[in-house]
């Protein structure tokens, strides 16, 4: 009888390995956050928190606990992942430190999130200004993207309440800025609230929109260089007519409820009036056609709003809804962005469904669960999360080209941060060696060269 060995090759396991890094591409991050100043930034806002004869700096320690979020990490105690790697991390806090701090920064209150978010926009005005043509507002314009998203709790944590999805935990909202098609994205808001909070809660909105816009380069904030985009739960009055009143510097485009009104509207428009929707390329959508509505419907709204329509063929299958018209899927948004024809306005605002990558991004990166028990620590759970977001968008900013530049979290980790490497003393230098059968060492070592490129902060 004919032994079986087995798929996979037997080998023999020792401890006692010296000088192997794991995680040895994580050091794409640390060069980030070197040449954006981040730790500096982090380390001068948290000032007020260090107490006397502390050992661990309290912004390199918040910084520790992104980086380890950034690399998988989903609570306070897999910030030891980093302090196994001290030769990449250096000295990182123990977890009563990690936990103390975050009681201490959630005991300050709005105090503690201010200051971490005016380090976090100031180091983002540099940010892109290193990077160039590859920044957000390469073009002279920044998208920014409202969405709301469901937080499951399976605890009886502070705030959780029952979701519209019959599910229970937390509906934080969030905001994105939109990196385009060549690139990903970076979060500029997140404003948490109970899981019963509604979806179209307008002063939840304008709250989160606040926050986003004050996280952007001050040359975005009049002329018009800064668009607002949200789904149909941005569509009220009141947060349109908050928009509606800083018009002279700020675009939106807001998704519309298709009310019974609209409906009847849109059975009117005459078949003339239907143009072609078209595609990222520019080439025309099959089956899909854009038209305004104008009159009366627009009685209650601000000055100057746009109200445009969207028809088009639903798949094989699909359900209709009692709104859809004529056997077609019938959406609708509201803008206030003139001199450019519908159909790219209509192709604008469906580019807004990428706001939903940044989301599935945000939940493999510390958001799919709130991990302490108060909301005044989950608020400071949010802002960590934030800046490891913001290390995962800016390095391919800075660092990555083509294909790469759109890999989501989850790619980055499995082929980049988790190549592991030899470390080799001589001298005074210290070497990280990394795999050479790996096969995306190059892109690593090439990442790391552009980065070394950029000029320091000071």
């Amino acid at each position: 009888m004919k032994k079986s060995i087995g798929s996979y090759p037997r080998v023999r396991i020792e401890g006692g390995g010296r000088a192997v890094v794991s995680q040895a591409g994580s050091v794409l991050l640390v060069e980030t956050v070197r040449k954006a100043g981040l730790d500096t930034a982090i380390s001068t806002a948290l000032t007020p928190w260090r107490k006397a004869r502390a050992v661990h700096d309290p912004g390199k320690t918040l910084l520790d606990l992104a980086l380890a979020v950034a690399l998988g990490g989903d609570c306070l105690a897999d910030v030891g992942m980093l302090r196994c790697e001290p030769a990449v991390f250096g000295p990182v806090a123990s977890d009563p430190t990690v936990s103390r701090l975050i009681d201490t920064l959630a005991a300050s209150g709005e105090k503690a999130l201010r200051a971490i978010r005016s380090a976090r926009s100031e180091v983002r005005t540099r940010v892109w200004s290193l990077a160039g043509e590859h920044a957000p507002d390469a073009d002279g314009q920044v998208t920014v993207d409202l969405d709301g998203v469901l937080v499951i709790a399976h605890s009886d944590k502070q705030d959780a309440a029952a979701t519209w999805k019959k599910t229970y935990g937390h509906h934080p909202l969030t905001a994105f800025v939109d990196h385009g098609q060549g690139g990903t994205g970076e979060p500029v808001a997140a404003l948490l609230r109970p899981g019963n909070a509604g979806s179209n809660t307008a002063a939840d909105h304008i709250a989160t929109a606040q926050l986003a816009l004050s996280q952007l380069p001050k040359k975005h904030r009049r002329g018009r260089r800064t668009v607002i985009r949200t789904d149909s739960a941005g569509g009220t009055h009141d947060f349109v007519a908050w928009l509606a009143k800083r018009g002279r510097w700020l675009s939106y485009s807001v998704g519309m409820v298709i009310t019974e009104t609209i409906h009847q509207h849109v059975l009117k428009i005459p078949a003339p009036a239907w143009t072609p929707a078209i595609e990222a390329d520019g080439k025309i959508r099959d089956g899909a056609w854009v038209a305004e509505l104008t009159g009366s419907l627009l009685d209650g709204w601000p000055k100057g709003m746009r109200l445009i329509v969207r028809k088009e063929r639903p798949h094989p299958g699909a359900q209709l809804r009692i709104t859809d018209a004529d056997g077609m899927r019938i959406t609708c948004f509201a803008t206030n962005t003139t001199h450019r024809p519908i159909a790219e306005l209509e192709l604008r605002h469906r580019l807004r469904a990428r706001a939903e990558d940044r989301i599935r991004a945000a939940r493999a990166t510390g958001l799919r669960n709130l991990p302490l028990h108060t909301t005044a620590q989950n608020k400071v759970w949010l802002e960590v999360v934030q800046i490891a977001l913001d290390l995962l968008a800016w390095m391919p900013m800075l660092a990555l080209t083509g294909p790469a530049r759109l890999w989501e979290p989850r790619r980055l980790r499995f082929r980049l941060f988790s190549t592991a490497a030899q470390l080799v003393t001589t001298g005074r230098r210290r070497t990280l060696r990394l795999a050479a059968h790996w096969p995306w060492t190059h892109e690593i070592t090439s990442a790391l060269e552009r980065l070394a490129l950029l000029p320091n902060p000071g």
